[in-house]
């Protein structure tokens, strides 16, 4: 799947679903944003996001892309991700996942009832 500035990733979201659970996957999710994260600010910054891009496999990105990136996640405009703009980011990013999620919210509220 390529984004639009045209960086390719694979998505392996579903097949993560399918094998962890939905709390699983969003603890994963979490796990990635915490990688990604400046420590001391607690958000995605355009320098956390280059510097530990390596450990993606995503070093080469240019700062025009590390930068469209953070641009097409931040919700609220401050100019970093925080926890829940990287989720809503990945989702979208993930079209299996988009594709799947009316049926786990169903299955979810079924397994309440």
């Amino acid at each position: 799947m390529a984004s639009r500035n045209g960086v390719v990733f694979e998505d392996f979201f579903p097949a993560m679903v399918e094998k962890l659970g939905a709390d699983g996957f969003m603890k994963e999710l979490c796990n990635g944003f915490r990688l990604l994260m400046d420590r001391e600010k607690g958000v995605i910054t355009f320098e956390s996001l280059k510097r530990n891009a390596k450990q993606l496999g995503l070093q080469d990105m240019s700062d025009d892309e590390v930068m469209c990136m953070l641009r097409e996640g931040d919700l609220d405009g401050d100019g970093a991700l925080n926890e829940m703009e990287f989720c809503t980011l990945m989702f979208r990013l993930s079209p299996g996942l988009m594709r799947n999620s009316r049926k786990w919210l169903v299955e979810a509220l079924l397994s309440e009832i």
